[in-house]
């Protein structure tokens, strides 16, 4: 209790002394425009100060918007602050947002997150959007090369976004890509890190044209070597180029992506196997894969848009986009066998084959009727991904968590065969109208998504069609923004979530029935004030979200549901000039409110922490011009890893310093930055996934490196 009074005191006493520096009389919102387009090309929100942040992000369906607009709670992490973290993927950057939770270990081979405490990216479908769609982002690991911001929209955004490949409902990361900026740019970056891990890092923009109308980005990096992690080496490459156009009336972009990463010894997250304590976190460097386990990720991704301003006031746009992700990889999930750590291995060697197609085309138009001003969209979507996979066991091999023995190589075949497992296609329409009055005093968005949702699943044996579902829901949305005062806004939404329904297992009479579509539901109100230099924000949701169980009667169906009532509260800006500050603290009393299993019922749903805290701080010291000193606090409570909540995790508090100096060598700018993060080499449980996996924590790792303009 004293940890959470005193967080709450730091960031109360921040925002303050951030007013008091301030002059009252001044505190004017700067509005965010694309110009006279009612589109979004070119028309992202500018840098909140301190540069840490931008004002607002892409709210789906509704476009960019300023965050002081939004009925939602939304950070949009900028690449000043993924350049100066030193941060590699999306799961670093989407480290510094108290709502967010990572659930698989940061030395293996994909990213997944719990946000507001419901899974996101836990499955074989991508669910990270891309410039505002599904279907496109790499399906495991995105990495930060080709991202100009990484957006957190926390919430259900069926309606916003559509359905989620994975149902869910949490909240929404898109990836802002990279593009031409007006001042030409080639950039160099070398980096390190421990043990013996390095790269480089070439980032490029230029502007054609007697009007310079079209522009070209390039980023293309490799990084390999041997990581902090015993047995372990890593390989990456990434290519990524960036087209626009930007005409009078007209806009496109294209962006295509090819990344491939190469693993051995990739860590993997451990299953306990029995109703034992949980042991002790091993040495963050501690490894129970071999060198002769590996995984490969390969992917290649592309998206296209367009807008075309009929009129000021009218702007018709299309995209169209896709992308194929393919791993293989050798290596077992270890089983915990115990509380003193002994673990148990079966090396498997398995083909993942997924394929994405999307597409989208709408109108947005403003006008007026009597005092209310209107901004209306209309969109037409659709979603197919498909999912081929196939497999071989080995034997199982036994270790120990806490002293890893050597495991003779085994020769486990690849697949011949890799048959399609799941298609699934989501199409549907939406509309939304956000109504301004009183002089944008007041911003009243409505709005409805109807889905067509069809899931077929296959034989992998014959090809056949196992079990199928065909069936269509509508999800509404009803938001609204009111400002009392210039720089005070009081919100409040209500929206739903839109999840595939599960298939039930084979121990159930009703073996392969697909259900219906899972509506999740969220309830939030909220205060942002805007202080012209930092910021606060503060809300309270309530999300609940369904799921399938097996009866009394033995038939699966809906059954089940996790209700997830929380408060959040988040800083960003300035304190003063020379320090800025990011962080906040999200209070989550998740529960299981419907179970059929009457001795669960009322207990914590898993992998939900009671409270997260991420506070970081930027100063620019005074004694020499150039350098700043940063330091984060991450803090994470236990979490349990089973629904009858008879085995958890502990806390875990974890501090990273930074430091970076800029200069100029050759009358060039030079900027060094270092990074250590896990400073006292913590050992622990990270975090937990929705089926009860846990994640190793990262060992203490140091980061270094220098980026020249050129």
């Amino acid at each position: 209790m004293e940890l959470r009074v005193g967080v709450l005191a730091v960031l109360l006493a921040t925002v303050s002394r951030a007013a008091l520096a301030q002059d009252a009389t001044v505190l004017e919102r700067i509005e965010v425009k694309a110009g006279t387009s009612t589109g979004t090309i070119g028309a992202e929100p500018e840098a909140y100060a301190g540069g840490q942040v931008a004002r607002g992000g892409r709210v789906g369906l509704l476009g960019n918007r300023d965050f002081m607009d939004t009925p939602f709670n939304i950070t949009s992490y900028t690449a000043q602050t993924i350049e100066n973290q030193g941060a590699r993927t999306a799961a670093d950057v989407v480290a510094n947002d108290p709502s967010v939770t990572s659930t698989h270990a940061s030395g293996g081979m994909l990213d997944s997150f719990y946000v507001r405490g419901f899974p996101l990216n836990e499955g074989n479908f991508g669910e990270i959007a891309f410039d505002g769609v599904f279907g496109v982002a790499p399906a495991y690991r995105l990495f930060t090369d080709y991202a100009e911001r990484v957006e957190v929209l926390k919430g259900p955004t069926a309606l916003l976004y559509g359905i989620s490949p994975n149902s869910s409902v949490g909240g929404t990361i898109n990836i802002v890509p990279k593009r031409a900026a007006d001042v030409d740019l080639t950039r160099v970056t070398t980096d390190y890190a421990s043990d013996l891990y390095g790269g480089g890092h070439v980032d490029v923009s230029r502007r054609f044209g007697d009007q310079r109308q079209f522009g070209m980005r390039f980023n293309g990096s490799y990084h390999g070597g041997d990581t902090a992690i015993d047995n372990q080496s890593l390989d990456v490459a990434v290519g990524a180029l960036a087209l626009d156009y930007e005409g009078e009336d007209f806009r496109a972009t294209l962006d295509v992506i090819g990344q491939r990463q190469d693993i051995d010894a990739p860590l993997r997250p451990f299953f306990p196997g029995g109703s034992f304590d949980i042991p002790d976190a091993p040495d963050g460097r501690s490894n129970v894969q071999e060198p002769w386990e590996w995984a490969k990720t390969e992917d290649l991704s592309w998206l296209s848009r367009v807008e075309y301003d009929v009129s000021d006031a009218v702007t018709i746009f299309a995209a169209a986009g896709g992308g194929n992700s393919r791993v293989e990889r050798l290596f077992g999930t270890p089983r915990l066998l115990n509380a003193a750590g002994d673990v148990s291995i079966t090396p498997e060697n398995f083909i993942f084959d997924i394929d994405r197609l999307t597409a989208e085309t709408g109108v947005r138009a403003e006008f007026e009727t009597e005092a209310v001003e209107h901004t209306v969209t209309f969109q037409v979507s659709g979603l197919r991904q498909t999912l081929a996979r196939g497999s071989n066991s080995g034997t199982a091999q036994p270790t120990n968590l806490y002293d890893p023995l050597p495991r003779p190589e085994q020769d486990v075949p690849r697949p011949g065969h890799v048959p399609r497992l799941s298609e699934n296609t989501f199409y549907g329409f939406a509309l939304s109208d956000t109504m301004s009055m009183l002089d944008d005093r007041v911003l009243l968005t409505l709005g409805g998504r109807w889905q067509q949702i069809d899931t077929e699943n296959y034989n992998p044996s014959t090809g056949a069609i196992a079990s199928f579902s065909d069936e269509s829901a509508f999800t509404p949305l009803a938001g609204i923004v009111v400002k009392p005062w210039e720089n005070v806004a009081f919100y409040a939404n209500y929206i739903e979530g839109l999840g595939v329904g599960d298939t039930a297992p084979q121990q159930a009479s009703n073996a392969g029935e697909t259900l219906a579509p899972y509506r999740s539901r969220q309830y939030e109100i909220g205060t942002k004030i805007d202080l012209g230099r930092s910021a606060l924000t503060l809300s309270a949701f309530q999300i609940e979200k369904p799921s399938g169980e097996i009866g009394a009667n033995g038939v699966f169906a809906e059954g089940g549901e996790q209700r997830n009532r929380g408060v959040e509260l988040s800083v960003f800006g300035e304190v003063t000039q020379d320090v800025r500050v990011l962080g906040g603290v999200t209070f989550i009393h998740g529960e299981l409110t419907k179970t059929n299993n009457a001795a669960n019922r009322g207990n914590t749903p898993i992998g939900v922490p009671s409270l997260q805290v991420r506070l970081g701080a930027e100063w620019d010291t005074p004694f020499m011009p150039g350098l700043t000193l940063a330091g984060n606090v991450i803090h994470t409570d236990e979490q349990f890893v089973n629904s009858a909540n008879t085995q958890e995790i502990p806390s875990w508090t974890r501090l990273d310093l930074g430091a970076r100096y800029v200069t100029e060598i050759q009358e060039r700018p030079v900027t060094f930055r270092a990074n250590v993060e896990n400073v006292f080499d913590l050992d622990y449980w990270s975090g937990v996934a929705s089926y009860g996996t846990i994640s190793q924590g990262a060992p203490l790792t140091v980061k270094v490196s220098m980026t020249t303009d050129f």
